[in-house]
Formats: C-alpha cells, structure tokens, sequence
C-alpha cells in the first residue's frame, strides 16, 4: 500500500512527531527513525523495520509507548504489528505476493508479531524446544539438503553431530560453519534440530537466532531474571546459534561465558556466521579463541554443477504439488547458469516460474524465465568489508595515521577522515552503529550518527566532496 500523500501518512508524521517529543532525538534516531508505517487496518497499525533485533527490540521496550502515540491521534488504533522489511520491501497484510505461490510464503524470512494493548511480547517456540527457541523450517532437513562440492564438508559435519547426539556422545565441539547468506548455513542448523531432537523429545535442542539470543538476554535483565536465563542456558543439551555475526554488546560476553560452560560440560554447540571466528570484529580474544579451536568448516560459492542440483531438485518438490506442471530441461539449465547469486534466489526462481505458470497458465520457457527473474539474474556475491580495511584506505587516502583516527584528536585534518571512515563503514558493513563506535575508540554510537548525518550533508552540498567519498568506496569495494 502506498502511504505517500495520503491521510494515512500525515497520521504517522504526527505520530513519530510524539514518538520523538516523548523518548528524545538521540532514542528515537537510533530505534525509531527507520520505522515505517506499512497499512492502517481498522484496529490495527502495521509498520516495519529492516532488521529482525530492531523488531524485538521495539516490541519489548517501546510498544506501549507507541500504541500510546497512535491513539493520541486515532483512538481505533488498538494492535500494532511490525514486520521485517526483506530486501527494502515488505508485504502487505491484506495483499499476498502475486509472483509467489503459497508455499514459499512460510519460511519468508522475516520476523512479526502483534500487540495488543497490554500484552506482553512472546516469542515463537517450537513444540519440543526448551524455554524459547527460534522458530524451525520444517522443509529445512537433511533430505531437502542438496549436497556438492562447495557444502559437502559442511553437511558431513552437520550429519556426523546429529548422529553423535543421537548415540549421546559429543564430536566436533565446537562445530563453526561460515558463508556469505545464502548458502545453507542455516538449512544445517535446522537440519541438526530436527535430526537431533527427533531421535529422543527429551533432549534439550535450541536453536537460536543471534538477535533471539540478545533479546532474551536483554529481557532476563531488565526483568532482573539473568541468574534463571544463565541456568536455562547451561541446561541445554545441543546448543544452535545462528547469524553469529549479528551477535553484539554485552550479549557477546553472556554467549562466551555460556559457550565454556557447555562445552565443560560436554554439551554440544553448533554455531553460524557470515565470516570465520577471527573474521568477526566484536569478539573477544577468549571466545574467538573457543569458536576458533573445535571444528571450523567453510561453505563455498555454489558452483554450476550445485546451481543445477539445486534447481532440479526444487522443482521436484514443484513438481509433487502440481502435478500438471512442466518445467523443461533447458529452462532449469538455463536458471543455474543465470541466477548465481545464492541458494535462497535458487528457490525463489523455481517459486516465481512455478508462481507465473499457475496464474497466468503460460508454459514454462526461457523467455518466461527471462521475465520472472530478470532481477535475480543481476546480483552478484559481494566481498564482506571490513572495518579494518575501511580504516588502513582511509588513512593512507588523506594521509593521517590509524591511530589518529581511533584517537580523540580534534583538527580538522583527522576529525574529517574520521567522519568519513565512519560513514563507510555504517555503508559498506553490516555492523551496527554501536560497533563501529567500539571500533573507533569506544566511542559512543551517537558519535558515529552525527558523523553519518554530516557526510552525507556535506555530500549533497559540495559534489567534490561526494566524488571524492565515492572513489573512496569503489576503492574499497574492489
């Protein structure tokens, strides 16, 4: 639904316009600035946010306060959801994806929950998990798992811990599985829930998302219950975390010290991030020690030969639901040799073509697949930056030192490259501003906004300025 120009959106300007009065321009900038007013459906407000942390994050401090300021302006508001923005796009509550069939709407990747006035935030839990676990994709398993030369060391470990805890015995431990996204990681990780919590529904198996984790571990302290959530903890028998790299402040720590505690106790932890251990800037040297000494097992690009597995594997399961469909072997050979960015746009393509056969009733072709996943086949893997990186460019570009710019100097020869350092790393890395204010001298994350904002003030006024930012993050990024 566009907002734009309607009442709709002068409604929301004035909401956020309480929004900012009542928890001031520092709070609302850092949770508060990019949420976005999705619908207003009778009772309900629908918004979003990129991020699944800023979900619960918002829900668990700040839902009262803004179901609060909706009904200042609209008394008929009475629920408020929010969703995750996937790929800057969200989907409507009342308009289902047209190019998407049903079955791919379960496992979108995205996290939402809905508040009533009054009641409290809980999270999903699966049947059979301990206290609350992340929310498991029963199609992730090791039968749906397609395995090649670029994951094939990946699943044999997953496998071979799945079976150990089966027979109640610890091997590889810890286990650490790293890919950009995309790539199976957390396939792995569900597969090793189901496979392990099937064999005995007593066993303590939890899979957890990093920002799940931080979210309860936030919760347990301001509910003044850290002591319960460390037991609970220390009580599990196979430990899943997921998105490692998302992990950040002091649920670092809380997670290190959990980490020794099971391992001492010979309680199996499986963990996923997008880099290697000593790839990961918010880690301490102790727990980047711990992750860096069990098993440590990459997942490769998907080369062609995967790709092709992938697809035809996909439409297989296509195939089994609907049983009038033809998907021709030149289209499948054509997808894997097009879509190579990852796993995830493998699945969503045959989804789209099955999705455009069903609705329209036209066959499945190249030219069909030109149009469907004209977008998919543009993306490319990207290199992970670092804020490292960022920093040795930028010195070396305005000629300062690294020091000088993680320093507390005050000229403008540092202050400058030191805005701009921060403002490349907030665009060309996934950490958070809190991070990137650790990384350059512990400084505070409304440092890193103010130096944000500034950049890209001085951008839109002085076009020198902006080209000169801009050579700097095609540097980079090559």
């Amino acid at each position: 639904m566009d907002l734009s120009g309607g009442d709709n959106s002068k409604l929301w300007a004035r909401v956020k316009k309480r929004l900012w009065a009542s928890v001031g321009e520092d709070v609302f900038s850092s949770w508060f600035a990019r949420l976005d007013l999705v619908e207003l459906d009778g009772d309900l407000a629908h918004l979003s946010v990129p991020t699944r942390f800023l979900c619960s994050w918002i829900l668990s401090n700040y839902q009262d306060r803004i179901i609060e300021s909706f009904q200042a302006e609209n008394q008929n508001v009475q629920t408020l959801q929010i969703t995750v923005r996937v790929n800057g796009r969200v989907e409507s509550k009342q308009t289902p994806k047209a190019e998407e069939p049903a079955e791919r709407k379960a496992p979108m990747p995205t996290v939402s929950a809905t508040i009533r006035t009054g009641a409290k935030h809980s999270a999903r839990v699966k049947q059979g998990d301990a206290l609350s676990g992340s929310a498991l994709d029963p199609k992730l398993t090791f039968d749906t798992f397609v395995a090649g030369s670029a994951n094939e060391m990946a699943l044999g470990a997953a496998k071979q811990v799945a079976q150990a805890v089966a027979q109640n015995s610890v091997t590889f431990n810890p286990v650490y599985i790293h890919s950009s996204v995309g790539l199976g990681k957390s396939h792995l990780l569900n597969a090793i829930a189901w496979a392990a919590g099937g064999a005995d529904k007593s066993r303590n198996v939890v899979y957890l998302t990093a920002d799940h984790f931080m979210y309860h571990f936030i919760s347990a302290v301001q509910r003044q219950s850290a002591i319960s959530f460390k037991e609970w903890l220390r009580g599990i028998d196979v430990l899943l975390i997921d998105d490692m790299q998302f992990l950040q402040g002091k649920s670092v720590t809380e997670f290190g010290q959990a980490l020794s505690a099971l391992l001492t106790g010979a309680k199996q932890v499986v963990v996923a991030g997008d880099a290697p251990p000593n790839g990961l800037d918010m880690l301490d040297d102790r727990l980047r020690s711990r992750l860096s000494g069990g098993l440590v097992v990459p997942i490769r690009s998907l080369d062609e030969d995967l790709r092709r597995a992938i697809v035809e594997k996909r439409a297989e399961q296509a195939l089994a639901k609907y049983p009038g469909l033809h998907i021709p072997t030149q289209v499948l050979d054509y997808v894997a040799k097009k879509v190579i960015s990852h796993g995830r746009d493998l699945d969503g393509s045959i989804n789209r073509l099955v999705a455009a056969n069903q609705l329209t009733g036209e066959p499945v072709t190249i030219e069909l697949a030109e149009k469907a996943l004209h977008d998919l086949m543009r993306t490319r893997d990207t290199r992970r930056i670092k804020i490292d990186e960022i920093q040795i460019m930028v010195a070396k570009h305005f000629k300062v030192s690294k020091p000088d710019l993680l320093s507390s100097r005050r000229s403008r020869s540092v202050v400058r490259p030191r805005q701009i350092a921060m403002y490349l790393s907030k665009m060309l890395t996934s950490r958070s501003l809190p991070e990137i204010g650790r990384r350059f001298g512990n400084r505070d994350h409304t440092t890193v906004l103010h130096a944000v904002r500034k950049v890209e003030q001085l951008m839109s006024e002085d076009n020198s300025f902006a080209q000169e930012v801009e050579l700097l993050k095609r540097m980079i990024a090559d």
